[in-house]
């Protein structure tokens, strides 16, 4: 006789990926590594240009540098996922991200650090990004079974804040009592980790009918989503989010304001903190259908919660809020992981993946660029809450134009069931 599951059990994660997928096992674990020593890097790397400038708009600047590669590289990238052996870009990224994390570690041991190349390994970071992260996004699909896809992107969104917590934390007293090239050099260690990991993956070729990488593929994949108002509406909520309420740029500011220096750290952790902690619990998603409503309630949370983090001033509340965005954020990313993930066609799914990287990248790009400017220009606190309230705003009216969105259901959406019937009949 089969005991039923507890309560607390059924919102556990689904640890079914893991268990059948060896594929999703290994990108688990590499992914896991590469976060951890990417947020050293991303949290070191802002740090370093601050005590070099003590500009908020030069710190906000590196938005600027790293939007133009993301979206040309982030575009090419699908592309070129759908058309070569995804496992070979995925390779070829990583190890060029150990490189640009060596040049970070020379120039911050010279006896002066130049502040250029900061600029240019930012620039350099963005183009591998772009061209890496359709590669990997539309893998999870070939190798996860789809009745599994909403707790792949849970088991994902696990890993991602592990590392999000983590980095941070530990990046924050490595520059603090050690500089920013130990950063560095734990940032190389873990690329360099990393690329082992990924030759041991398994090769995932293109369809043998697959286009070469051409403006035409990339301009039928941007057709393909703009005729699909449920895949526009998960693009423009996310964009909005980003751009009017990311407010990490100015945390080193907002710590100096409340005069709570020893809370930077925090800062940058408190948001993986409430999103880790949604996805701990997130057993119940797998249940559920309309995953739209995911995305518009966690983005207008995350907005309203951000809004909050820079109306307070005990930074008590302040790392409160934050947490609460990070769990909002979260929930939206299910969302739309799930919906991408759910829909797009295999033979679309990188050059779909390549506008996906702009949704979820370019906005925080601009996002660090608009809070470093308007920060400069109001203050580092009105920038903030400012920026959540109008988030809040938008992600209503966008709900209201794109109300297809709003009733997405899993087991009726008509690109849904047709993706469901291709797993099928390949399975």
């Amino acid at each position: 006789m089969t005991s039923k599951p507890s309560k607390f059990a059924a919102v556990l994660p689904d640890l079914s990926p893991l268990r059948t997928s060896r594929g999703f096992r290994l990108l688990w674990i590499q992914g896991l590594v590469t976060y951890f020593a990417s947020f050293m890097a991303m949290i070191a790397l802002p740090l370093q240009i601050k005590d070099l400038t003590g500009s908020p708009l030069a710190v906000g600047a590196m938005g600027a540098v790293e939007l133009v590669p993301l979206i040309v590289f982030g575009l090419y990238g699908g592309a070129l996922a759908d058309a070569v052996d995804r496992r070979k870009v995925i390779l070829a990224t990583e190890a060029g991200l150990g490189l640009l994390a060596l040049i970070l570690l020379v120039n911050a041991a010279l006896p002066e650090p130049m502040l250029w190349p900061l600029y240019l390994v930012a620039a350099g970071v963005s183009a591998c990004a772009g061209l890496q992260r359709p590669a990997l996004d539309s893998l999870i699909a070939r190798i996860v079974p789809h009745d599994q896809l909403p707790a792949a992107a849970a088991l994902n969104a696990i890993r991602w804040q592990a590392g999000a917590i983590a980095g941070p934390a530990v990046a924050g007293v490595v520059v603090a009592y050690a500089g920013h090239a130990t950063a560095y050099g734990l940032t190389v260690v873990g690329f360099a980790v990393s690329v082992l990991l990924c030759l041991r993956l398994e090769a995932a070729p293109p369809a043998h009918d697959a286009q070469k990488p051409s403006l035409r593929g990339i301009a039928e994949g941007a057709r393909y989503a703009w005729s699909r108002p449920v895949l526009l509406g998960t693009y423009a909520i996310d964009l909005a989010a980003m751009v009017l309420a990311f407010p990490h740029t100015v945390f080193p500011f907002l710590a100096d304001d409340l005069d709570a220096e020893w809370a930077l750290g925090l800062m940058y952790a408190a948001g993986s903190v409430g999103s880790v902690l949604l996805s701990l619990t997130s057993g119940w998603t797998s249940r559920v259908r309309r995953h739209g409503l995911f995305v518009v309630f966690g983005a207008a949370g995350w907005g309203l919660a951000v809004a909050a983090a820079g109306w307070f001033s005990n930074v008590w509340l302040v790392l409160l809020c934050l947490a609460f965005a990070g769990a909002g954020d979260m929930l939206s990313g299910l969302g739309r992981s799930t919906i991408w993930n759910q829909t797009i066609p295999e033979s679309l799914r990188g050059r779909l993946a390549g506008i996906e990287v702009l949704s979820y990248s370019v906005g925080p790009q601009l996002g660090q660029v608009r809070a470093g400017a308007m920060a400069g220009w109001t203050g580092t606190r009105p920038a903030i809450w400012g920026g959540g309230v109008a988030c809040v705003v938008a992600v209503g009216a966008l709900a209201a134009v794109l109300p297809k969105l709003i009733t997405y259901d899993a087991e009726t959406d008509e690109d849904a069931v047709a993706r469901r019937a291709a797993a099928s009949a390949g399975a």
